[in-house]
């Protein structure tokens, strides 16, 4: 079966905007989250105009095995390039290939082709080519389905059962292929894809001996997200579990994790004092199906930490930096900042009861800017209400948002 490729809203528009301007471009993001699909749907539009010649690398594919290193890669855009016309150059999981930033350096610095490049370790990508290339790189962090893309490509209604799909299976796009109904064969993919990161991206790339150290600190982290913790205090629960290791060691594999963007780390924020504190970090998921498939089990009994996991990737989605609160002994789930702008949000997943909304509204209610505060839920009953200036969404509504 063909794969089918959608516009993802805002991405190419982006991308294309840097063309031109002497810019590397590169896209970055978790395996399998669509970045190949963006870049195939800008290499097809450029490749139909007959003043380009467009060279296509695919690193995933054995007709390229012998691009290995560098030298390989100069090598084989120098006998494709044609001096008559506009020439495009775009490479698909750029890391595979050994020292690949000189040959880009090397290309750039000849200004003989538009580059693009996709990778999936944040390390490689934003270290090598941010350093090297002095300001002639643009990164684009690719990100998969959001809720309003997953209704979209899976042809749905938006509607409280798309919602419930979309948290529990997440927004990896070949879950399209597969279709939803068939679950044994979505969990099939979902665990192929976790073997694939974690084997591949992390623990051949960083030369990981303690793979079952590995496997158990995901696991617990996925049972965790939103949890503030230490590397101390995961260290001390690893061995309540006969899992013996050092802080040194969970710190690394935590950043290993980070690289290949299956988890996010988010740091806390004094909102009096306005700066970021040095306390515990919490992390959560790139992708909620991944994350629901290492916990296993009902989401009935962990669905605010799906909840807040789902608001705070739609926040990176609309391109906020986001912390968790901190106001004097109150905690608010997310401070998200843009170009100058500050939003406050609580998540919360039924407003049931007075002390609830008490909680929920009283916590925003205590920060005395004017930024905009807002409450999500899953209560339709409370509906779109604004009290004392705090604005109440339903969590359908606040991830159709594009715009906070």
């Amino acid at each position: 079966m063909k794969q089918i490729l959608i516009e993802r809203q805002g991405y190419s528009e982006r991308i294309e905007r840097m063309f031109g301007k002497g810019m590397v471009v590169s896209l970055t993001g978790q395996r399998r989250v669509g970045k190949s699909c963006v870049m195939r749907r800008i290499y097809e539009k450029y490749s139909q105009d007959s003043h380009n010649n467009v060279i296509y690398i695919d690193m995933e594919k054995t007709a390229f095995a012998g691009i290995t290193n560098y030298k390989d890669l100069e090598a084989y855009v120098a006998e494709r390039l044609d001096s008559s016309k506009n020439n495009y150059l775009f490479i698909d999981e750029v890391q595979e290939i050994k020292d690949f930033e000189k040959a880009i350096l090397s290309l750039q610095s000849d200004e003989s082709c538009q580059i693009m490049v996709t990778g999936s370790n944040a390390k490689m990508l934003s270290s090598e080519l941010s350093t090297r290339l002095r300001g002639r790189y643009m990164g684009y962090h690719i990100h998969g389905l959001d809720y309003d893309e997953f209704i979209e490509f899976h042809n749905l209604q938006d509607s409280d059962e798309s919602l419930s799909l979309f948290l529990q299976y997440g927004g990896l796009p070949q879950l399209r292929q597969l279709g939803l109904e068939n679950t044994d064969l979505v969990d099939d993919y979902l665990e192929n894809v976790i073997n694939t990161i974690v084997l591949r991206d992390i623990i051949e790339r960083e030369n990981i001996r303690n793979v079952p150290l590995l496997r158990t600190l995901v696991r617990f982290i996925a049972d965790n997200i939103g949890k503030q913790f230490s590397a101390r205090s995961i260290v001390g629960f690893l061995k309540s579990q006969n899992t013996e290791t050092s802080t040194n060691m969970v710190l690394n594999y935590l950043e290993y994790l980070c690289n290949a963007y299956i988890i996010y780390r988010i740091g806390r924020y004094n909102i009096h004092g306005k700066k970021i504190l040095e306390l515990g970090d919490s992390f959560y998921f790139e992708d909620l199906g991944l994350r629901n498939h290492l916990v296993g089990g009902n989401r009935r009994f962990d669905i605010e930490k799906v909840m807040e996991n789902a608001v705070y990737r739609h926040l990176l989605r609309l391109g906020y930096t986001v912390y968790i609160g901190i106001l004097h002994k109150a905690e608010i789930d997310f401070v998200a900042e843009k170009q100058g702008s500050t939003v406050y949000i609580q998540v919360s997943y039924m407003l049931a009861s007075e002390e609830t909304v008490e909680r929920e509204f009283g916590n925003l209610r205590m920060i005395k800017d004017s930024h905009p505060k807002y409450v999500v839920s899953m209560d339709r009953m409370y509906g779109d209400t604004n009290v004392d200036g705090i604005r109440h969404l339903h969590l359908r509504d606040f991830l159709m948002r594009t715009s906070l």
